[in-house]
This record gives structure tokens, C-alpha cells and sequence, in this order.
């Protein structure tokens, strides 16, 4: 009953009228000036000419002053968290260093989740805190299990990546809050590894990757300096095209439309999933907006080079959180959730669907739902998505390899798997988008009605 009187406020987030709400301008103005800052921080603060304790400090001061300018007093809740995994960091033993983080920072992001929704009104977003306190999580999280790897798994123990990426020593005070609240990523991420942030800090992050791809085999005898400015000038024209989308097609198209009387009473199936597909599309270029200006910041400060892409030019997409061209021509689920929030869904990976013994695929999936916050609809989504997962996995097992034997009969199978691929993914992720149960259930109901393929 309470969801349902309060779905109509749940229905109209105030993002759906641009960019008005004081929040929203507050999240801009501070990812712009952040951009400006990783300029001066690259240029001023560079590692030749400044220590590494003076990085750290600057890049914390600035990160703590953006929060507390977004989000007041709640940012306590950030400052908290952190100081209380510190203290799991200083005094937990090793073998319980991931767990007791795990479940601290998990525990109280939840106790967040509910209390931000139902205590501090359902639906509302002008405090909304959560964002940068899930990052932290996301940090907290894989630095406790980088050390447990480090310090308390046997070498043989680990995978590749986990030995790669294992931290020999226990971070200092100065190094712990700069990781977790440094001003390139504490607003909008994205996630990222603490032995590359350290290796950023310290100047050695890019020759470290160069010297990941044998550079000197090529044929060059020292290692260059590769410059972010045409990465960061690409990346903001990204952000513009997806903001001006995102002031139109936002509006045009906004979610409210799934729940109009036209949408569930008078229009037939095929004019509903076509409708369906437009507005999932017009609700993409707000997360293409955050996620590219956020990678942009970190880039504009010398961070995120990720080495040599095949074609030998320099690549800039260590901490990008997704690709838009493999998102938009995805053929498959996983195709598509494995370009979509990708630090997220890397670090879904790392810390549960590698470390778990059983239902890997289950258990990422609830995570990744508990980690979002506590909202009906993005139950409805995670757990519709186990379900599209499992049944891609088995139709491409069995289906996939009639269609390879001939290239007209391979395009058939794409252009067939991407219009599938493309709804399944609008239907399963509109409850993630709507929040509340009424009209998820609206949804699925007009959506399941037999009446529907009747309509003219």
C-alpha cells in the first residue's frame, strides 16, 4: 500500500526534467571543476616534481571538499565508512580482513539504502548520497580482498589476475582515504585497483602498462610519454552529444509513458516493445553522460592509461565504464551486460562470482541487486536477468552453431540475436528504471496480456 501510494513520486524523478534539480547541478559543477583540477593536478602536481605524500593529500582534500559541497552533512556517512574499515584494515587478522570489510561496508550501504528510501521519503533524490557511498563500498571492498591475496593466500592459491593484482602490504592512512576518496573518482567512480592508483600517484602507472605490452620489442629503445588531452577532448565531446540527448530524448520519452493509459489499454504488442525499446533507449544517455565525463576526469589527471590497443596506438580505457558502440550492436545478453558498467561488473567478479563455491551466477546477481540499493524494481530486474542470462547460455549452446556455416546465414543469426537481445534487455531493465512495484507489475501485465496481439 505504501509503494502504491507513493509510486506517481517514484514515477517522476526530478532528472526527468534536466538538469534543474539542485542535486543535479551540484553533480555537474562538481565533475567540471574535478576536470579542471585533474588538468592543474597533471600539470602542477606532477610525480617528478612533487612527492607522493603531496599527491595523496591534494588529491583527498579536493575529493573531501567535492563531497561535502554535493552533499552536506551526508557525507558523514562517507567519512564514517571509511574510517570504521580502516580500523578493520589496522586491527582485523588476514584471514579475516576481506570478510569483516565485506560485510561492514556492505551492511551499512544497506542500512543507507533503506533509511535514504524509508525514513527520508521513498523516491527522493536532492540528498541522495548513495552514489559515492557505493563506490567507496566497490573500493573497501577490493583493497580487503587484494591484501587477504597478498598477505594471507599461498601464491599457488591465486589466478593470474588476483597475483597480479595482490597488494604485498598494508596501505598507510594517507594512502587508504587518497584511494577512497580521491577528487577523480569519489563522485562518480569508477572503481579501479590500489597498486594502479599507488603506480598513478607515483608516477610509474604508465610506464608500468608499457612495460606490460613489450613495448620495447617494437622497436623503440625508451618509453614515450603518452598524453590523455586527445583521449579527454574525445571523451568530453561524448558527454556533450549524450547530455543534449539526454535534455531531449529524456523528455520526450520519459518513463512515466510505460504506465499511460495508451501504453497498457490501447496499443497493440509489436507498437508496445518497439515503444518499450525507444524509452530505454532515451533513459541511456544520462548514465553515457556521468560515466564518460567521470572517466574523462580521471584521464585529464594522467589516470587510466591502459597501454597498446592492436593497432599501436595508445589506449586511455583502464577505468571506462562501458562501450557504447558494443552496447548498441550487442548480440547477446552477456555481450551487452559485459560492456555496460564495466568496473562494476569487474568487480562483481572479482569479489564474488571467482571467490564463491556455489550458484556464482546467482549469488553475483543478488549482490549486484543489494549493492544497487533497495528498491522493488531493481529486484525485479536482477532477478529477471538470472533468468535471460541462463536461457541465452542455452539457446546459444544449442542453436548457435547451425548459423556458421555460410556468412548470409551468420548475418541472419546476428541481425536476429540483436533485435532479441535488444528487447529482452528493454524489458528486463524497465523495472530498474520505474523503482516501484505498481507499475513493474503494470508493465508485466500488459506486456503478458493476450489481448495484446489482437490490437489494431
Amino acid at each position: 500500500m505504501f509503494l502504491q501510494k507513493r509510486s506517481s513520486e517514484v514515477l517522476t524523478p526530478r532528472w526527468l526534467d534536466g538538469i534543474t534539480d539542485p542535486m543535479e547541478v551540484n553533480f555537474v559543477a562538481c565533475q567540471l571543476s574535478a576536470l579542471c583540477a585533474a588538468f592543474w593536478f597533471r600539470l602542477y602536481l606532477s610525480p617528478g616534481e612533487t612527492s607522493p605524500a603531496v599527491r595523496h593529500a591534494f588529491a583527498t582534500i579536493f575529493g573531501i571538499y567535492f563531497v561535502i559541497f554535493c552533499f552536506g552533512w551526508y557525507s558523514v556517512h562517507l567519512f564514517v565508512l571509511v574510517l570504521m574499515c580502516y580500523g578493520i584494515m589496522v586491527t582485523a587478522s588476514i584471514s579475516n580482513i576481506h570478510r569483516y570489510s565485506f560485510f561492514v561496508a556492505m551492511g551499512y550501504l544497506t542500512i543507507c539504502h533503506i533509511s535514504r528510501i524509508y525514513i527520508f521519503h521513498y523516491g527522493i533524490l536532492t540528498t541522495d548520497f548513495s552514489g559515492p557511498l557505493m563506490i567507496v563500498t566497490q573500493k573497501i571492498t577490493t583493497l580487503a580482498f587484494q591484501v587477504h591475496d597478498g598477505l594471507g593466500r599461498r601464491a599457488e592459491d591465486l589466478s593470474s589476475e588476483q597475483h597480479r593484482l595482490a597488494v604485498k602490504a598494508k596501505p598507510s592512512f594517507l594512502e587508504y582515504v587518497s584511494y577512497l576518496l580521491n577528487f577523480m573518482s569519489v563522485i562518480a567512480g569508477p572503481c579501479n585497483n590500489f597498486k594502479d592508483y599507488v603506480a598513478f600517484i607515483e608516477g610509474r602507472h604508465t610506464h608500468m602498462k608499457l612495460l606490460e605490452v613489450n613495448w620495447k620489442e617494437k622497436g623503440f629503445h625508451s618509453l614515450p610519454e603518452p598524453s590523455p588531452t586527445g583521449a579527454v577532448m574525445h571523451k568530453l565531446c561524448v558527454t556533450l552529444v549524450s547530455l543534449l540527448l539526454f535534455l531531449t530524448l529524456t523528455k520526450t520519452f520519459p518513463v512515466t509513458s510505460l504506465v499511460d493509459d495508451w501504453f497498457v489499454h490501447e496499443a497493440n504488442f509489436l507498437t508496445r516493445l518497439c515503444y518499450l525499446y525507444i524509452v530505454m533507449q532515451a533513459s541511456k544517455p544520462k548514465y553515457y553522460f556521468a560515466w564518460t565525463l567521470a572517466d574523462a576526469v580521471n584521464n585529464a589527471a594522467g589516470f587510466g592509461f591502459s597501454g597498446v590497443d592492436k593497432n599501436g596506438n595508445f589506449s586511455w580505457d583502464l577505468l571506462s565504464n562501458l562501450n557504447i558502440w558494443k552496447i548498441e550492436t550487442a548480440t547477446s545478453f552477456k555481450m551487452y551486460v559485459e560492456n555496460w558498467n564495466i568496473q562494476t561488473a569487474t568487480w562483481l567478479k572479482r569479489v564474488c562470482y571467482e571467490r564463491v563455491p556455489w550458484y556464482p551466477t546467482v549469488l553475483t546477481f543478488i549482490l549486484s541487486a543489494l549493492w544497487h540499493g533497495v528498491y522493488p524494481g531493481y529486484y525485479f530486474t536482477f532477478l529477471t536477468g538470472i533468468l535471460v542470462t541462463l536461457a541465452a547460455r542455452t539457446v546459444r549452446k544449442n542453436y548457435r552453431h547451425y548459423f556458421l556455416s555460410s556468412k548470409a546465414l551468420k548475418a541472419v543469426y546476428d541481425i536476429v540475436t540483436w533485435a532479441v537481445t535488444q528487447l529482452a534487455v528493454s524489458y528486463t531493465v524497465a523495472p530498474f528504471v520505474m523503482l516501484a512495484v505498481e507499475p513493474t507489475i503494470s508493465l508485466y501485465k500488459s506486456a503478458l496480456s493476450s489481448r495484446s496481439f489482437y490490437r489494431d
